[in-house]
């Protein structure tokens, strides 16, 4: 264990930041002790709220010396309690830390500080003309946090996933040293990719400052497709012969009627089609309507061929604002629908994509608990939600267990992955080493090892 925290750690910390950016017991909001979910929770003892690299390098060089717990957090909107201080000691908070410092038109790059919210970033660069593409669902949350889970989103299928869009990071190491890692180049093949070690890590081999992430030029038409099936196994089944098809998509989303109608419910607004059992969305972008509209049509009859009830273009307004709005709520809408719950964020080939999400069912039905789901079918991603509702404690934990070993033990047969977007952080190591194998895990400790020698940087996280 590491050292708590004591008057004179608190003393040294309000000496090197601005006294009222330094809070301790009981001045410390509770939503400081747990992310999105809740499902992890513990306190920090301090919570340092930083503005600059040069602060962060001063409490990270004090918590080496001194051998103190530190952890890093945005938001807060995760869901695997990455961001929770397991051991208390220090959080240090970056959400302050929001500028975007240079937009460079040259090199299609911006930098920004690792608290400017995704919303912000998506709107600053579209209000210039660019298109940052990584688009995770929760758009509240920081850039720092979305490096530092990968996080995908639902344009992923075409664009890629925000690793492939960050080229340059500032990240303070656990001693305090300071390191920029990549650039502006394209490429870069000199030596191991650092940079590439801390995409993904959690805040656990350094924290993020700054960032030089990669833009595209805008796309001037943006269009979608809501198609209904009469059944799950339909709509996902589509999916694949979509891939074969080799269309252009930005987007292949699915979800489920019960998702639509808490979407419904927790928004107050209706959707444009709750008939139907399952649902794909499917959107295209391009710079010419001509190809835009061609793709479309090409894409819609390829799914009323195999078997979808219709066919129906997101194209006014309205119908726009009440398709993606309540796509960006299915989290909070689910959430919403019961008492507690916690996510299965697992990615398989998306050829398998159609078993799993039978399989979701068939372990609902088995274990007499509800788990709704939706996902990003285009890339294989899945976000499967095991509801509490009116469980006792002790029966909610016994199901929730099953239900993970069942269904990340049914992702292994498919060839699938533990997460495929969210991270590891604590609520799913337990899941690391069957998915990753203990020499890929014993190879991750060395890493660790090497970065943060006193492990003090995000203790007890990933594995």
């Amino acid at each position: 264990m590491h050292n708590r925290i004591e008057n004179r750690d608190t003393e040294y910390l309000r000496s090197v930041i601005s006294p009222d950016r330094v809070l301790e017991g009981e001045e410390i909001a509770a939503d400081y002790g747990h992310d999105e979910l809740g499902g992890v929770t513990s306190m920090p003892d301090v919570l340092v709220r930083v503005l600059t690299t040069e602060e962060v390098s001063a409490v990270m060089k004090y918590a080496y010396a001194r051998d103190i717990p530190v952890v890093v957090r945005g938001s807060g909107t995760g869901l695997v309690g990455a961001s929770v201080a397991l051991e208390g000691g220090i959080m240090i908070e970056t959400v302050r830390m929001d500028r975007i410092l240079e937009l460079d038109t040259e090199n299609l790059t911006v930098t920004v500080q690792p608290g400017v919210l995704l919303m912000d970033l998506a709107a600053f660069a579209e209000s210039n003309g660019f298109l940052y593409p990584p688009d995770p669902g929760e758009k509240s949350a920081t850039i720092g946090g979305n490096i530092s889970t990968n996080a995908g989103g639902m344009r992923a299928v075409k664009y890629g996933v925000t690793r492939d869009y960050v080229r340059g990071l500032t990240v303070v190491l656990p001693d305090g040293s300071v390191e920029k890692l990549g650039g502006k180049v394209v490429k870069n093949s000199t030596g191991y990719s650092l940079l590439n070690l801390m995409i993904g890590s959690e805040g656990t081999l350094g924290i993020i400052t700054e960032a030089v992430l990669k833009l595209i030029p805008l796309p001037k038409i943006t269009e979608s497709l809501l198609v209904p099936f009469g059944s799950a196994d339909e709509g996902i089944g589509t999916v694949p012969e979509i891939i074969k098809s080799r269309a252009s998509l930005t987007a292949i989303e699915f979800f489920e009627r019960e998702t639509v109608l808490f979407a419904e419910e927790y928004l107050g607004k209706r959707f444009p089609d709750t008939r139907y059992p399952a649902y794909l969305l499917l959107t295209v972008d391009g710079s010419e309507r001509e190809s835009v509209d061609r793709e479309l049509a090409s894409v819609a009859k390829l799914c009323m061929d195999l078997g979808a009830a219709d066919a129906y273009m997101v194209d006014t307004d309205e119908r726009k604002e009440s398709v993606w709005k309540a796509r960006g709520a299915f989290l909070e809408a689910i959430k919403a629908s019961t008492t507690e719950m916690d996510e299965c964020d697992v990615v398989v080939p998306r050829s398998r994509v159609a078993e799993f999400i039978r399989y979701t069912h068939e372990v609902a039905g088995q274990l007499d608990i509800r788990i709704p789901s939706f996902g990003h079918a285009g890339d294989g991603n899945l976000h499967v939600y095991i509801c509490r509702d009116g469980l006792g404690e002790a029966e909610w934990k016994s199901r929730l267990d099953k239900a993970f070993d069942l269904m990340y033990g049914r992702a292994r047969e498919l060839c699938g992955l533990v997460s495929g977007e969210h991270g590891i952080g604590y609520a799913k190591k337990r899941y690391m080493k069957d998915t990753a194998g203990e020499r890929q895990v014993e190879l991750m400790r060395g890493i660790k090892q090497v970065f943060d020698p006193k492990g003090i940087l995000n203790p007890g996280k990933l594995f």
